[in-house]
């Protein structure tokens, strides 16, 4: 939801991922600034996307042992990773520094791999 209006501020056409570094090149400082910003939406999407999988599983494994545990800890990722996409996007936090007011996923993704590995130690024992 935050790359479809950055997309169109920046006018990036359709199928292309990000605005290429010619684009940018070419571009006004206003037009510079929204192809920056568009691009950081879209790698923050990505870095969803890339980190999602590794959240779910352990989640899934941990909640059979932990669920309130694991409720939580999912909980507090996902509003982790919102801080990560606005602070990444954000105008005032230039080279994506923002970004790191939601880096605090790491933490409750580790939480999460814990639980989910001392409940697979739990069922093998």
């Amino acid at each position: 939801m935050r790359v479809g209006p950055y997309r169109k501020r920046a006018k990036v056409p359709y199928p292309n991922a990000y605005a290429s570094p010619e684009q940018i090149a070419a571009a006004s400082a206003e037009d510079k600034q929204a192809l920056y910003l568009f691009n950081c939406a879209q790698r923050a999407h990505y870095n969803f996307l890339e980190n999602h999988v590794n959240m779910l599983a352990p989640m899934l494994i941990g909640g059979v042992q932990f669920p309130i545990a694991s409720a939580v800890t999912g909980v507090a990722w996902s509003v982790f990773r919102l801080l990560y996409a606005l602070g990444y996007t954000s105008k005032t936090q230039q080279n994506g520094k923002g970004r790191l007011a939601g880096s605090g996923f790491w933490l409750a993704q580790l939480v999460l791999a814990g639980l989910a590995g001392y409940s697979g130690v739990k069922m093998l024992s």
